[in-house]
């Protein structure tokens, strides 16, 4: 049956450069907002298997579009986008056809959103679930909604599209709460901007980005843009955005970029002009149960690299801990096929409310989750994943855990077999003992760099642009990329590597289980005392001024690098990318300034914890003199 369609005039201004973006939606837009409520369905149909999304999506259109174009007079979503970057102005009066049939769902008023304070460096962040006293909600529907539109917007001029074609955008998500409501509102946005979209469901990051590789016309691959909902091990409260395109994740400056064309996106969405359109848009939406290509390339992985036979793992026994997050189809679809035996494996059941532990190989009750599910099971290997399976950690049959420093030995041992003398690239926080195994041991080289895994990963990429070989760069946090995987973190692939010594070490005729992984990091000079302390700036402080909490820390950091000129018994290091890294007493000390947070972190390792509060001491000694800094945390420490 034939529904009218209402029609719409509307006076629209094209916002200059973000506008480019925002496909004529600068003016009042008709459109849709479905409030899903798909929490408890998930719930009841959520199994011990790897399990697909069965919540519909609700998706509406913006603006119809028409062979490619905006059903707008005279003007082409295309053209809009190729206005000149500094072009502004206005369009004339020209008519808009829109969907007008009633709804029976409530349209909730738009807040005012800083669009910028959702950026948490090359990722998006923020509240999208009521409830958690002080964490107002930020990452609504209709923020969703711009931000797809936006992203759409930047994608077609990265891709230099045509109207004569649409981009495709695969959409994925991890096990969060408010997974499926984010998702219905990213597909409406891009629809609305007249791209396609396919659905993966439940999925994991790397999977996401790996879509715009795969080339598999019957998975609808690859698409030209990715995105995946998550916020990594942060409480169900939060969700957030990542990016990808063919040429990786997106950087810091194209957050920016997209977030500030959202913005004017959202400013032009007003309440009176929300209504649901004629039909449902949802039936252009494509659903693709991509996580079966993925899975089945890690296994083609370990085969080959076990002589191509068929169950390279049989005999070993590895148990997996999801956290409750995205990663447990880990244990039936990649271990078991390899032969490996994974019963005793915990918490593969997706679940948002991460009932037993955080999913976060850096947390300790999450590492000691793990490591008692390898020995009560008697167990070769443990692997533990992220929320999103961009990071992972394991732990051998005795118990050693194989994380942060650990985790980056044994993969320079892996690596620097394969590619000889290699440059291994970290962030700024790993320790003096994991340099000289790297390079006296293994004989490769360490370079040690800013915090923040697309710093590191940015910084291998730099290293081989300039004719120094790279083929490693990994966080302590857990996040690892290989240059054979496209520099892409991905927590699933680098267990894929262990697996692969595992596998062509019983290939080999050599034995012993996950020793040889043991055996692998034999020599890497562990601290005694480790700890990592929080000196936070308050920003009310009278001694700010006003100023930024960012000045406020690089003068703490000036003066802290000045007191140690004057020590002799303290060194600073001759090469370093940030903070303030010093040795001595037999330790070391870094004090830098967190990437986004009013808060300077302090890593102290030492031989003694005598040794590390004279560090201690000397920090403080320094600090004092800042009295908008919060000492307290490094006060206990020292005086324990």
């Amino acid at each position: 049956m034939r529904v009218l369609s209402a029609v719409l005039t509307l006076r629209t201004q094209i916002i200059g450069t973000k506008a480019i973006g925002n496909f004529a939606m600068s003016g009042k837009v008709v459109h849709n907002v479905y409030v899903s409520q798909c929490y408890q369905q998930n719930r009841q149909i959520i199994g011990t298997q790897y399990q697909r999304d069965r919540c519909a999506p609700y998706v509406h259109n913006f603006l119809p579009f028409q062979g490619g174009k905006l059903a707008w007079t005279g003007i082409s979503s295309m053209q809009l986008h190729t206005l000149s970057k500094h072009q502004s102005g206005f369009v004339n009066r020209g008519t808009v056809y829109c969907n007008a049939a009633p709804t029976t769902s409530v349209v909730p008023s738009l807040d005012k959103v800083d669009f910028l304070k959702l950026q948490n460096g090359s990722d998006i962040r923020g509240v999208s679930v009521a409830g958690v006293e002080g964490e107002p909600v930020n990452l609504t529907e209709p923020v969703a909604e711009a931000i797809a539109a936006a992203f759409s917007g930047w994608l077609v001029e990265k891709k230099k599209a045509d109207a004569s074609g649409h981009l495709r955008v695969s959409i994925g998500h991890d096990s969060r709460i408010s997974a499926q409501v984010l998702q219905d509102a990213i597909s409406r946005g891009i629809v609305s901007a007249g791209l396609d979209v396919v659905q993966y469901g439940l999925a994991s990051t790397p999977a996401m980005f790996n879509s715009t590789l795969t080339e598999d016309d019957a998975f609808l691959c690859p698409v030209d843009g990715s995105i995946m909902i998550t916020a990594s091990h942060l409480p169900y409260n939060r969700n957030g955005f990542k990016f990808f395109t063919n040429a990786g994740g997106l950087g810091k400056a194209d957050i920016k970029d997209i977030l500030e064309r959202a913005a004017d996106i959202y400013n032009n969405f007003t309440t009176e002009i929300l209504m649901t359109s004629k039909e449902q848009a949802h039936a252009s939406i494509k659903r693709v149960d991509y996580m079966s290509i993925y899975t089945s390339d890690l296994v083609k992985a370990v085969r080959k690299a076990a002589g191509n036979t068929e169950k390279p793992l049989e005999g070993f026994h590895i148990v997996v801990d999801a956290g409750n997050g995205a990663g447990g189809f880990f244990a039936a679809k990649v271990l078991e096929p390899l032969g490996a035996v994974t019963a005793g494996s915990q918490f593969l059941e997706p679940d948002g409310m991460f009932p037993n532990h955080i999913p976060n190989p850096e947390d300790k009750t999450a590492m000691k989750a793990i490591t008692q599910a390898v020995l009560h099971n008697k167990a070769d290997l443990g692997i533990i994943f992220d929320t999103d399976v961009d990071r992972s950690a394991a732990v051998d049959s005795t118990g050693h855990e194989f994380n942060r420093n650990r985790l980056i030995a044994l993969m320079s041992a892996i690596v620097l077999e394969e590619h000889p003398g290699t440059t291994i690239v970290t962030d700024s926080v790993t320790s003096d003992g994991l340099t000289t195994f790297i390079e006296k041991k293994l004989g490769g080289k360490h370079h040690r760099f800013k915090r923040g895994y697309k710093n590191v990963i940015d910084e291998a990429i730099r290293l081989n642009s300039i004719g120094e070989e790279s083929h490693l760069a990994i966080e302590t946090s857990g996040h690892g990329a290989l240059k054979e995987n496209h520099w892409l973190d991905d927590g699933a692939f680098l267990m894929v590597k262990i697996l692969n010594k595992l596998a062509s070490a019983r290939a080999s005729g050599v034995g012993g289980g996950s020793k040889v992984l043991t055996d692998l990091v034999q020599g890497l000079k562990e601290p005694a005392v480790a700890v990592e302390l929080r000196l936070k700036i308050n920003q009310n402080h009278p001694e700010l001024k006003g100023g930024s909490f960012r000045d406020y820390g690089e003068a703490v950091l000036k003066h802290l690098e000045n007191s140690v000129e004057s020590d002799p018994n303290l060194q600073k290091a001759p090469v370093n990318y940030e903070g303030v890294r010093v040795s001595g007493f037999g330790g070391w000390f870094l004090l830098r300034l967190s990437l986004h947070d009013p808060v300077l972190p302090l890593n102290i390792e030492a031989p003694s914890k005598e040794d590390a509060v004279k560090l201690g001491l000397h920090v403080l000694a320094a600090v004092n003199e800042f009295p908008a800094l919060d000492t307290s945390a490094l006060d206990k420490f020292v005086q324990a």
